[in-house]
């Protein structure tokens, strides 16, 4: 799985002057008079007391909240803020400084960097704390405007400057050689064991599928790589090149079940050690081949491609090289899948003024970037790819991802053990986080079926797809 930053929002609406303020209008225009005038006043006041600063917490919390949450806020010092529409999860604010670290600009880092610090927590369900953004309707009198200003200048001088949090740190040119393999190598090779805890048996870092509702994870990853393998039309003999293999899952399952000759690429040492390892205990390294690679350097020819969840890392930048690469080393007739996560419907109820999406970039999957579905097939199409099938499986993804937590949660303590509490939080609150973007539409994951039709365009496909879903 790619992951990569979270989603824009939605740009607010243009600004009438006798129109009622936005709920996205007003807090904007707020962040933007505290960023002049609330300075300026902030050295004429005394330090703030505890007991100021949960005064103005509560004032903000009281104005700022949506008038419908299903999660509770707990103070400090235990004073709460009931939720309104039934309590699915608590909100802990730590310290007194933890809600002016909350409310920096831009919003969803400063969010993350507090979680990841332990500023605040979250008990039970992550997702009626996350919506947020979409539930929002706090719509303040112009009256109360500089009162909250105050408030708000109060805590973020309360808060003071908040320790850093742990980020990638990459040199060299977004999306070169170099500093992709850094940025997979972040990410990847962590420990092959943290990501056993809470991954399937079968180690997919990838969307599963649960074609009947209720599979468990090891069954849906399964099912995802089956149908991988149907949409590929694979048959016994093949050469299938799998970009960004992983720790080899597919691999070994489309060797095992269709007999097909694979090689497999990456950029992570970790997972190559990995996945030879499970390719030789399989009894399967006359038929497969893992190697540390860079996809531009690949030789072909092959029957078939491969790509889950390795197209985010690759950049809007060298998304034409990506697949011009994919269509020199793929034979006339042949078949390319490409699954990877797409951003998503825009989240309309919060200003772009205020956040930034890059939280996932910055802490999770540096350098990650995401495309609308249509931009990545003008790319594939521009390399002179057909397009012959699209299938969205987000509601798969919010499954799987919601597996992962729960596991991850499972094994908090052994995975305290590989990361150390920051950034087991970091890892705790993406995943959590991901299983509402994808629910919400925020994000989407496409598996795309592209082909290289032959010298007489011809490409051997069957006039259904019915086969596939049998």
């Amino acid at each position: 799985m790619s992951r990569p930053s979270q989603p824009k929002l939605a740009q607010s609406r243009s600004l009438q002057p006798s129109a009622k303020l936005s709920p996205a209008q007003t807090t904007a225009l707020s962040a933007a008079a505290l960023m002049t005038a609330g300075v300026l006043v902030a050295r004429l006041r005394p330090a703030a007391t505890a007991g100021d600063l949960r005064d103005a917490a509560l004032r903000l919390l009281n104005v700022g909240l949506p008038s419908r949450r299903r999660f509770a806020i707990e103070l400090w010092d235990g004073t709460t803020l009931p939720a309104t529409a039934g309590e699915d999860a608590r909100l802990r604010l730590n310290s007194p400084k933890t809600l002016g670290r909350m409310l920096r600009l831009p919003l969803d880092v400063a969010l993350g960097e507090a979680y990841i610090r332990g500023d605040f927590d979250i008990e039970g369900d992550f997702s009626a704390v996350v919506e947020l953004a979409d539930t929002f309707d706090a719509a303040p009198d112009w009256k109360a405007v500089p009162g909250l200003l105050r408030d708000y200048e109060r805590l973020r001088r309360g808060a003071g400057a908040p320790p850093p949090a742990p980020k990638a740190s990459l040199e060299g040119e977004t999306h070169s050689r170099e500093r992709d393999k850094a940025a997979v190598q972040h990410h990847y090779d962590v420990s092959n064991d943290f990501y056993k805890l809470w991954l399937d048996s079968r180690m997919v870092y990838s969307c599963g599928y649960f074609p009947g509702g209720d599979e468990t994870l090891d069954e849906a990853q399964a099912a995802k790589l089956e149908l991988i393998c149907r949409k590929l039309r694979l048959q016994p003999g093949e050469k299938l090149l799998d970009i960004g293999c992983g720790w080899g899952g597919l691999a070994i399952y489309a060797a095992q079940h269709y007999g097909v000759s694979v090689t497999g690429v990456t950029l992570s040492e970790a997972q190559l050690q990995e996945g030879k390892a499970r390719v030789t205990a399989a009894g399967l390294d006359h038929l497969v081949s893992l190697e540390l690679r860079d996809y531009r350097d690949v030789q072909g020819p092959f029957d078939k491609i491969s790509s889950i969840g390795m197209a985010e890392h690759v950049g809007r930048k060298n998304m034409a090289e990506y697949f011009a690469t994919a269509q020199r080393v793929l034979k006339p007739g042949g078949l390319m899948l490409n699954h990877a996560i797409a951003s998503g419907l825009g989240q309309a109820k919060v200003s772009n003024l205020l956040q930034s999406g890059n939280f996932a970039r910055r802490y999770v999957f540096p350098d990650g970037e995401l495309l609308p579905i249509w931009e990545t097939q003008k790319f594939a199409e521009e390399a002179l790819f057909e397009v012959r099938d699209v299938e969205n499986l987000r509601e798969h993804y919010a499954q799987t991802t919601r597996h992962w937590a729960r596991n991850l949660e499972a094994h908090e303590t052994a995975a305290l053990e590989f990361l150390g509490e920051e950034r087991y939080r970091l890892w705790r609150i993406y995943l959590n986080a991901c299983v509402y973007y994808f629910s919400a539409g925020h994000l989407s994951i496409f598996q795309t079926l592209l082909a290289k039709p032959d010298e007489q365009r011809r490409v051997a496909l069957p006039p259904s797809r019915a086969d596939l879903y049998r």
